[in-house]
Order: C-alpha cells, then sequence, then structure tokens
C-alpha cells in the first residue's frame, strides 16, 4: 500500500511532477517513420502532459517542437514550413529548428530569449520516432536497440492502439502483475467459451509459485505450473514503461507512453516470423492505427487479451488510488518494481541520471535480445534444474 503522496509522487508525469522529471530521462516514442511523409509532413503528439509538434523540414530533418506559438499560442500544426523552419499561420512568427525565433513580422525590435520555443532531440530506430525530453540534451544516454526494432530480415509492422483512458502506472504494474493471467485470460475464456489465441488454454492452469528478480533491463519474473511440471519464464518488464513479449510466431515491444496523469497511448512494434512479409526500409515500416468499436465500454464483450487486460486497468479508475490496496505475497513483483521507480525518482531528485535499463556508451551500437529468456522451459525433473543460475525455491 502506497500513501496518497506517495501515489502521487509515481503516477504524475507533467514538467516538474517527480516520475515525469524521470520519465523524461528516457527516449519515449513518439509516432509512426511513415506517418510523417511529403504531402502530411506534420504531426500533433501529445505526451507527458505536453503538446508537441513533429514535422519534417524543407531540409528533410524531422523537428520537434512545441505545438503552440509563444506570441499568442496558435497551433503551428497549421504553419507553413519554409526553409530554415516553420512559421506561424496567425502573425507570421517564425522559428528555427532549434525552436528560436528567427522572424518577427510587423514587430521592430529583436524576439526575446521568452519567444523560443523548447525543441527535443529526435531519433529515429525501426520505424518509430523517438524523443528525449530530459532538461540537458547533452546527457542523454543512447537510444536503446531493442532486438524487435533493429532486426533486419524480418518484416515488422507498427500498431499504434487507441488510446487507454488511465494513467501509465496501472498498465506498466500489470506487466509485473503474473498471477492475473489465471483468471482474467484463462478463466475469462474459459466462462465464455472461448479459446483466444495465443495462449487461454495455456494460461489456464493453477499457478503453484512464482518468484521475481531485478535484472539489466527491468524485472524478470517466472511461474511455476501444477499438473505437467513446467516452469515459465516470462518475458521481462522493461523499465520505465516498456513490455517486450513473444505473441504467437512473433515477437512485440510495447510503449505505454503517458499522454498526460489520465491518459495512456500504446504503440506497438511487431516483428513476424522470417518470409512472411515483405521486409522495408525503416521510413516505410507500415503502420495501423486502431480504433476502438462504437459499442466499446467496459461491459463490452470481453473475447480478447487486449480487451480483457484493458477493462482491468481502466476500471480502477483514471488514477488508481494505491492507498486503498491490500497486497499479497503474489504481489511482490509490483513492490519491485514501485521500489525500482521511487529510487530512480529520488535519484533525478538529487541531480544524479537514472541508471536502470540505461545503455552505456560503450554499448550504444549493442543489440539488446531478450528471444532466449522468453521461452517456456519444460522440466522433467524440477529438482535437478535451477532458476536465475542457482537452486531456489518458488514461491
Amino acid at each position: 500500500m502506497l500513501t496518497r503522496e506517495q501515489n502521487e509522487r509515481l503516477t504524475r508525469v507533467g514538467p516538474g511532477a517527480p516520475c515525469g522529471e524521470l520519465l523524461r530521462r528516457y527516449w519515449q516514442a513518439l509516432c509512426p517513420v511513415a506517418e510523417i511523409t511529403s504531402s502530411k509532413p506534420k504531426k500533433r503528439v501529445r505526451i507527458l502532459g505536453e503538446d508537441l509538434l513533429v514535422y519534417r523540414s524543407v531540409e528533410g530533418r524531422l523537428v520537434c517542437i512545441e505545438e503552440h506559438c509563444s506570441h499568442r499560442a496558435v497551433s503551428l500544426y497549421r504553419g507553413f514550413i519554409e526553409e530554415g523552419g516553420i512559421r506561424c499561420c496567425y502573425h507570421g512568427w517564425k522559428f528555427d529548428c532549434s525552436g528560436r525565433c528567427i522572424e518577427r513580422p510587423f514587430e521592430t525590435s529583436e524576439a526575446p530569449a521568452a519567444a523560443n520555443l523548447r525543441t527535443y532531440p529526435i531519433q529515429t530506430l525501426g520505424g518509430l520516432v523517438f524523443a528525449y525530453m530530459g532538461p540537458d540534451p547533452a546527457k542523454a544516454p543512447p537510444l536503446p536497440r531493442w532486438d524487435v526494432l533493429v532486426c533486419s530480415d524480418r518484416p515488422r509492422k507498427i500498431r499504434v492502439v487507441p488510446i487507454h483512458n488511465c494513467n501509465w502506472l496501472q498498465i506498466q504494474e500489470n506487466t509485473v502483475d503474473s498471477v492475473h493471467s489465471y483468471y482474467l485470460h484463462g478463466h475469462m475464456a474459459k466462462s465464455a467459451g472461448v479459446d483466444l489465441p495465443g495462449g487461454s488454454v495455456y494460461f489456464y492452469r493453477h499457478i503453484i509459485g512464482y518468484d521475481w528478480r531485478t535484472c539489466e533491463w527491468g524485472v524478470e519474473k517466472v511461474l511455476k505450473y501444477d499438473g505437467k511440471p513446467e516452469i515459465e519464464v516470462r518475458p521481462p518488464l522493461i523499465f520505465p514503461n516498456l513490455l517486450r513479449v513473444p505473441e504467437g510466431s512473433g515477437d512485440t515491444l510495447h510503449f505505454r507512453v503517458p499522454v498526460d496523469d489520465e491518459h495512456t497511448r500504446i504503440i506497438r512494434a511487431e516483428l513476424y516470423p522470417a518470409g512472411s512479409g515483405e521486409i522495408r526500409p525503416e521510413d516505410e515500416t507500415p503502420f495501423e492505427y486502431e480504433f476502438d468499436p462504437p459499442d466499446w465500454d467496459d461491459d463490452a464483450e470481453l473475447n480478447t487479451f487486449r480487451r480483457q487486460d484493458r477493462v482491468a486497468w481502466e476500471t480502477q479508475g483514471v488514477i488508481a488510488d494505491r492507498s486503498r490496496e491490500v497486497l499479497g505475497a503474489s504481489d511482490r513483483g509490483i513492490v519491485l518494481y514501485r521500489r525500482m521507480l521511487s529510487e530512480q525518482i529520488d535519484r533525478v531528485e538529487r541531480g544524479e541520471e537514472p541508471t536502470a535499463a540505461v545503455v552505456a556508451e560503450a554499448d550504444r551500437d549493442r543489440t539488446i535480445d531478450f528471444s532466449p529468456e522468453t521461452l517456456a522451459w519444460e522440466w522433467a525433473d524440477l529438482k535437478n534444474r535451477t532458476i536465475w543460475g542457482a537452486e531456489r525455491e518458488l514461491v
């Protein structure tokens, strides 16, 4: 259980909020690269409580800038992209690619510093645009080269899920809530008389043990099932707001991007089996925006994993009140993750940089591959096998 003050500290994401300042020290996914085209060179993005504009300059460079003009707050989305920057459609104020106000028609003095707009460094990888929103771009760590984003011999697609009406943390905490899969997915599917592709029958087995540990990229977790002897090594929670997971015969990376305190955008990078489709250049990676059906609400038929998860997340409230929780032993992974999150927030508040899931400069070109750890391990004799390099009991 958290106090209300602790809950605020871990959930609020706006500028100046403790967790918001931490999340700004990590590269955040904005949108698909292929969405920014010559015919549609601008894209509005709301992230971490800020309204931003991503546009492709005349010179071909991707720019991320505050959306609203510093003059009278008109959106630059309707502005004119010109050589050297973008011009506001209202009074013609022009901003270069660094956000500096370089022209103020009808004014006789130079623009003051207050007229400049914030811009954020951008990088692209695997068909996605990423921004670093920390206060000092020089301290930005290397953009992690996740396996799903850098694999070059398999087709890939970007899928943007409908905005979820809840805080990002209850979505991310679900990743270390290992035992929810039995009732929310297995029992729910059984009750509805459906077999969901991807493992509703697999999850409908009694869980008799579980454990978690911190790892280089976040939190690893394992489960022990009754009946057919098996210990499942689940995909890790990637700190602070990612999930790496196998889906069917492919692999997926989920980016749980906070829009603001009460809304979350989920962007999925999906990597398909070799030979199952065309391999395209990064800037041509296909993408798709999903939309809610007209009848969607928390009373809709829960006949997919995504709907089941979404209802669990959203019905906790837009920001779950963790001061009312009654936790148990199966919530140890959630407690572990919250402590990690709190410790990293503490570092930022002390003026230090995060240490969890940060790529070292020397490893800038390293591919971060999780595929061996996402496989279920079938053990004929559990007593003769080890977990994480040492004998241990799952409880």
